[in-house]
């Protein structure tokens, strides 16, 4: 099964880590941290140029990847019926 993340982006359900809402994580440092040097080592991913409401770690080619979805995170894990995302 896939998870429509936005735009044309599809992942694997059972390639993801965990889904969180962007905006009440955004607030605390080690988080913002976590993305900016995810963001400077290449491995954030914005689906769209909107801002975002959840991010979404995910294992790709045995990478970890971090998507920016314009798609809110109880949306997405309404969607991908995962019992253990952040809400």
């Amino acid at each position: 099964m896939f998870l429509h993340l936005g735009e044309n982006v599809v992942v694997p359900v059972k390639d993801i880590i965990g889904i969180f809402d962007y905006e009440s994580s955004r607030y605390g440092s080690d988080t913002n941290q976590f993305i900016r040097l995810a963001e400077e080592d290449g491995f954030v991913e914005r689906v769209t140029n909107e801002n975002p409401k959840s991010f979404i770690i995910a294992e790709v080619d045995k990478m970890s990847k971090i998507y920016m979805s314009p798609i809110s995170s109880t949306t997405l894990c309404k969607r991908a019926n995962l019992s253990y995302c952040e809400l």
